[in-house]
C-alpha cells in the first residue's frame, strides 16, 4: 500500500476554500482603496470650503493644476463623463456578445449530453471501470449529465471573470488619470491595485468554483473517482470556449477602432492619439477593456481550468485516485491555493513596501513582481509538495503505472514556473524599447514603412527561439519525471502566479485608458506625459502576459493531449501511418486558417471604421476646429456589429474541427490534428504577439524622444514616425487578435477532444470503417 500525504484530508478541505476566500477578500480590499479616489465633483468639498479634503479629490495632496490655474472640479466632471461613456460602451458590447454566446452555450451543452450519453445507448446501468474492470463505475449517461453541468459552470465563471474584469478596469481608468495630477507614483498604485482586484478575484473564484464542483459531484460519484474527474473536464471546456469568443470578438472590436482611429487621425489628419475630435476615440478606449481585459481574463481563467482538469484526470487513474488519497488528488488545487497567498505577499511590494517616485522606476517595479512571485512560489511549491504528496507514488503513463517521488513532482512544477519567467523576460527583451531589437525596428523607419515591416517580422520570428527551447526543456524534464501528469503540473506551475500576472496585464489597458481620458479631458501635457509613461510600461508587461499565456497553453495542450490519448485508448501515435500524417498536416494548417479569418475580420471592420471617421471629418462643420462634437456612437456601433458578426466563423472552425475529425476519421487522425495545431500554433502565436508589440513600442520610442537617437527620428508627424504608425497599425491585429487567440485554439481543441474521447472511441472513424 502506498503511503498517504502528510497533510490530513480535513485540513485540505479547509485550506483550499480558505485560500480562495482570502484571495476574494484581498481583491475587495484593493477595490475599496481604489474607490476612495473620487470622480464626481459633488462628492468632495470645494476648494473654498476648507477642511481636510480641501477640494483635492478626497486627499490633501498637492495637485499640478494649482500652479497651472486649471479648475479642479471641471476636470473631475469631464473625466467622470468620459469614464461613464467608456463603461457604458463596454457594458453594452459585452451584453450583446453574451447574448450570442449564451445561445451557443445552450446548443453545445445539448451536444455534450447527447454525444456522451449515446456512448452506451443512454443506459442507466453501472459499468465496469475502464482501468480496473474488477470495480463498477457510474454509467456514461451520468458522465454526460455531469460533464454538461461542469461545462455550463466553466462557461459562466469565464464570462463572469471577463465581465468583472472589464467593470473594474472602467471603474479605475479615470481614477488613475486624476491621481496622475499628484504624481506618477500615485497613479501607478491606483492602476496596479485595480489590476490586482481583477487578478485575485479571477484566480480565487476559479479555484473556489472548481473545488465546490468537485465536492458536489463527489456526493453522487462516491468511490468512482475516475468518472468524477472525467466529468470535471467539462469545466475546462466551458472556460475556454467562452474565452475564445471573448478574445476573438473583443480583439476584432478593439483593433477595428484602433486601426480606424490611427489611420485617419494620426496619419491623414495629423492629430494626437486620443484627441476628442477623433470620432473613433471612444470606441478605441472601449476596445481596450473588452479585448485586453475581458478577453484576457477569460483566456487565463481557461488556461487555469484546463491545466487543473488535465492533472486531475491523469491523477484519478493513478495511485492518488486508486487509493482515494484526497489530499494528493488535490495537489493541483493546493498549488493554486499557495499561489494566491504568494501573490498577495508579492503585491504588497508594489503597493506598500516600496514607493514609485520617478518614471524610470515603473517598469522595474512591474518586472520585480514577476521575480519576487517566482522566488517565493518556489519555496511555496516545496512546502506543498512535502505536505500534500506521499514520499513515493505511481502516476498513470500510457497503460502502465510509473513510480514517482514527491521531489520529482516538485521539480516538474518548478521547471514550469521558471520557464514562464524566462519566456516573460525574453518577451520583454524583444518588445521593450529599452533594448536594441525594438530600437533597430525604430531606426528602420528612416527609410519608410516597408523596412519597418521587414525588421518587425524578422524580430518576431527570431523571438520564438528561446521560448520554444524553454518549453521544450520543461516538457522533457516534467515528462521524464512524471509522464503527462508532470507536464500538467508544469503548466500549473507557470500559471501558479496567475494573480500577479493578471494584475500586471490588466494594469496596461487601465493606464492606456487613463492617458486617453487625460487627452480628451484637456488636461495638462505634464499629466499626459505621466500617463504615457505608465502606458509604455504597460505595453511591455502586456506582451509579457501574452508570453505567459502562450507558454502555458503549450504545456496545457500537451497535457490534455496525453489525457485524450489515454482516455481514447490510443497506446501509440505513429506519425508514419497515413491516418496520423494527414491529421498532422491539417492540424498544422489550422492556425494559419484561423489567423487568416481573424486578420481579415479586423481589416474588414477597420475599413468600415476608416470610412466612417473620414465621413465625419469631411461632413461635420467645425469638427477639426474643435467647435463641433463627433458622433462617437456610430463608431461604437460599427465596432460592435463587426465584431459580433466576425467572431462566429473562427469560433465555429475551432469548435467543429475536433467533432468532425473525431467522428468521421477517428481518434488516430484527431491525435495528429491536435499535435499539428500545437506545434505550429505556438510558433505563430509567439511570433505574432512579439512582432506587434515591437512595432507598437518602436512607435512609442519615437514619440517619447527620450534619447538622442529617438529625437533624430521624431518628432510626431515626421516621416519616420508615420512609418512607425503604419507598422503599429499592421501589428495591432497580430498582437491583440490573432496571436492571443491562437493559444486558445490549441487548448480548446485539446480539451474538447478529451471531453468527447469516449464518444470518438466508440463511434468515431466511420469513414475508415466503410472504406
Amino acid at each position: 500500500m502506498v503511503a498517504s500525504a502528510f497533510l490530513p484530508e480535513l485540513w485540505t478541505e479547509i485550506l483550499i476554500p480558505v485560500c480562495a476566500v482570502v484571495g476574494i477578500v484581498f481583491s475587495l480590499f484593493q477595490w475599496f482603496i481604489v474607490s476612495r479616489v473620487r470622480v464626481s465633483a459633488d462628492q468632495g468639498a470645494s476648494s473654498s470650503s476648507g477642511g481636510a479634503n480641501n477640494g483635492k479629490n478626497g486627499y490633501g495632496d498637492y495637485l499640478i493644476e494649482e500652479e497651472e490655474g486649471v479648475n479642479d472640479q471641471s476636470v473631475v466632471a469631464k473625466c467622470a463623463e468620459i469614464q461613464t461613456a467608456i463603461s457604458e460602451g463596454a457594458t453594452s458590447f459585452l451584453f450583446t456578445e453574451y447574448r450570442y454566446v449564451g445561445v451557443f452555450m445552450v446548443i453545445f451543452a445539448a451536444i455534450i449530453f447527447v454525444f456522451l450519453g449515446s456512448v452506451e445507448g443512454f443506459s442507466t446501468e453501472n459499468k465496469p471501470c475502464t482501468y480496473d474492470d474488477t470495480k463498477t463505475c457510474k454509467p456514461a449517461l451520468a458522465t454526460a449529465a455531469f460533464s454538461t453541468i461542469a461545462f455550463i459552470l466553466g462557461a459562466v465563471t469565464s464570462v463572469l471573470s471577463g465581465f468583472l474584469g472589464m467593470k473594474i478596469a472602467t471603474y479605475a481608468n479615470a481614477r488613475t488619470t486624476l491621481e496622475a495630477r499628484k504624481g506618477v507614483g500615485k497613479a501607478f498604485i491606483v492602476a496596479f491595485r485595480s489590476g490586482a482586484v481583477m487578478g485575485f478575484l479571477l484566480a480565487a473564484s476559479g479555484l473556489l468554483v472548481l473545488y465546490i464542483t468537485i465536492n458536489v459531484f463527489k456526493i453522487y460519484y462516491g468511490e468512482d473517482w475516475e468518472g468524477l474527474f472525467e466529468a470535471i473536464t467539462g469545466y475546462g471546456l466551458g472556460g475556454s470556449s467562452m474565452a475564445l469568443f471573448g478574445r476573438v470578438g473583443g480583439g476584432i472590436y478593439t483593433k477595428a477602432a484602433d486601426v480606424g482611429a490611427d489611420l485617419v487621425g494620426k496619419i491623414e489628419r495629423n492629430i494626437p492619439e486620443d484627441d476628442p475630435r477623433n470620432p473613433a476615440v471612444i470606441a478605441d478606449n472601449v476596445g481596450d477593456n473588452v479585448g485586453d481585459i475581458a478577453g484576457m481574463g477569460s483566456d487565463l481563467f481557461g488556461s487555469y481550468a484546463e491545466a487543473s482538469c488535465a492533472a486531475l484526470v491523469v491523477a484519478s487513474i493513478s495511485s492518488f485516485g486508486i487509493n482515494h488519497d484526497f489530499t494528493a488528488m488535490c495537489y493541483p488545487l493546493l498549488i493554486s491555493s499557495m499561489g494566491i497567498l504568494v501573490c498577495l505577499i508579492t503585491t504588497l511590494f508594489a503597493t506598500d513596501f516600496f514607493e514609485i517616485k520617478a518614471v524610470k522606476e515603473i517598469e522595474p517595479a512591474l518586472k520585480n513582481q514577476l521575480i519576487i512571485s517566482t522566488v517565493i512560489m518556489t519555496v511555496g511549491i516545496a512546502i506543498v509538495s512535502y505536505v500534500g504528496l506521499p514520499s513515493s507514488f505511481t502516476i498513470f503513463n500510457f497503460g502502465a503505472q510509473k513510480v514517482v517521488k514527491n521531489w520529482q513532482l516538485f521539480l516538474c512544477v518548478c521547471v514550469g514556473l521558471w520557464a514562464g519567467l524566462i519566456i516573460g523576460f525574453v518577451t520583454e527583451y524583444y518588445t521593450s524599447n529599452a533594448y536594441s531589437p525594438v530600437q533597430d525596428v525604430a531606426d528602420s523607419c528612416r527609410t519608410g514603412a516597408a523596412t519597418n515591416v521587414i525588421f518587425g517580422l524578422a524580430l518576431g520570428y527570431k523571438s520564438v527561439i528561446i521560448p520554444i527551447f524553454a518549453i521544450a526543456v520543461s516538457i522533457f524534464v516534467s515528462f521524464s519525471f512524471a509522464a503527462m501528469y508532470g507536464v500538467a503540473v508544469a503548466a500549473l506551475g507557470m500559471l501558479s502566479t496567475i494573480a500577479t500576472g493578471l494584475a500586471i496585464d490588466a494594469y496596461g489597458p487601465i493606464s492606456d485608458n487613463a492617458g486617453g481620458i487625460a487627452e480628451m479631458a484637456g488636461m495638462s501635457h505634464r499629466i499626459r506625459e505621466r500617463t504615457d509613461a505608465l502606458d509604455a510600461a504597460g505595453n511591455t508587461t502586456a506582451a509579457i502576459g501574452k508570453g505567459f499565456a502562450i507558454g502555458s497553453a503549450a504545456l496545457v495542450s500537451l497535457a490534455l493531449f496525453g489525457a485524450f490519448v489515454s482516455r481514447a485508448g490510443v497506446h501509440t501515435v505513429d506519425v508514419l501511418t497515413p491516418k496520423v500524417i494527414i491529421g498532422l498536416l491539417v492540424g498544422a494548417m489550422l492556425p494559419y486558417w484561423f489567423s487568416a479569418m481573424t486578420m481579415k475580420s479586423v481589416g474588414s471592420a477597420a475599413l468600415k471604421m476608416v470610412e466612417e471617421v473620414r465621413r465625419q471629418f469631411n461632413t461635420i462643420p467645425g469638427l477639426m476646429e474643435g467647435t463641433a462634437k463627433p458622433d462617437y456612437a456610430t463608431c461604437v456601433k460599427i465596432s460592435t456589429d463587426a465584431s459580433i458578426k466576425e467572431m462566429i466563423p473562427p469560433g465555429c472552425l475551432v469548435m467543429l474541427t475536433p467533432l468532425i475529425v473525431g467522428f468521421f476519421f477517428g481518434v488516430e487522425t484527431l491525435s495528429g490534428v491536435l499535435a499539428g495545431s500545437l506545434v505550429s500554433g505556438v510558433q505563430i502565436a509567439i511570433s505574432a504577439s512579439n512582432t506587434g508589440g515591437a512595432w507598437d513600442n518602436a512607435k512609442k520610442y519615437i514619440e517619447a524622444g527620450v534619447s538622442e537617437h529617438a529625437k533624430s527620428l521624431g518628432p510626431k508627424g515626421s516621416e519616420p514616425h508615420k512609418a512607425a504608425v503604419i507598422g503599429d497599425t499592421i501589428g495591432d491585429p497580430l498582437k491583440d487578435t490573432s496571436g492571443p487567440s491562437l493559444n486558445i485554439l490549441i487548448k480548446l481543441m485539446a480539451v474538447e477532444s478529451l471531453v468527447f474521447a469516449p464518444f470518438f472511441a466508440t463511434h468515431g472513424g466511420i469513414l475508415f470503417k466503410y472504406l
